[in-house]
């Protein structure tokens, strides 16, 4: 069911209207109620709007996993520092060229192992499970902990 609904018009406009009307072979009522529908429409910029939006979201959390992937780099590291000043003795001068050797044959595995992994894709951070930042019931682990479980 329609409802009438009677609007006026200046003449050059209902002449389009009607020259239209006779050129698409379709009524004046129905041009002019897709011409509303059209207006009340989200137009084009509202959709360029939705748009981009959804990409700001999405880079919002990208940003978020690389803050986070940061954060856990960092602290990664710096577990690792201050593990290995706090049981590295100091060494004798003959001990120091042995131990030397041993650390360039060491960083040599370890590039090579790196390689191996970023070539397959794999990736440490992959590795830890998201909920482990949130997960705030679990005590950290104290300096005298993890040089007991190493």
């Amino acid at each position: 069911m329609r409802d009438r609904m009677n609007v006026y018009f200046p003449p050059d406009l209902l002449r389009q209207i009607a020259d239209l009307a006779d050129r698409k072979k379709i009524s004046r009522s129905a041009i002019v109620e897709a011409a509303v529908a059209s207006f009340l429409s989200p137009d084009g910029a509202d959709k360029r709007e939705a748009a981009l939006t959804r990409r700001l979201d999405r880079l919002t959390r990208q940003v978020q996993r690389l803050e986070r992937d940061l954060g856990v780099t960092a602290e990664t590291l710096a577990l690792f520092v201050r593990f290995w000043l706090s049981v590295t003795p100091p060494l004798t001068g003959e001990a120091q060229a042995a131990a030397q050797a041993k650390g360039r044959e060491r960083y040599e595995g370890f590039i090579e192992t790196l390689g191996r992994r970023l070539q397959k894709g794999q990736n440490f951070l992959r590795e830890i499970p998201d909920d482990v930042a949130d997960d705030d019931q679990s005590p950290t682990p104290s300096e005298d902990q993890v040089a007991q479980e190493s």
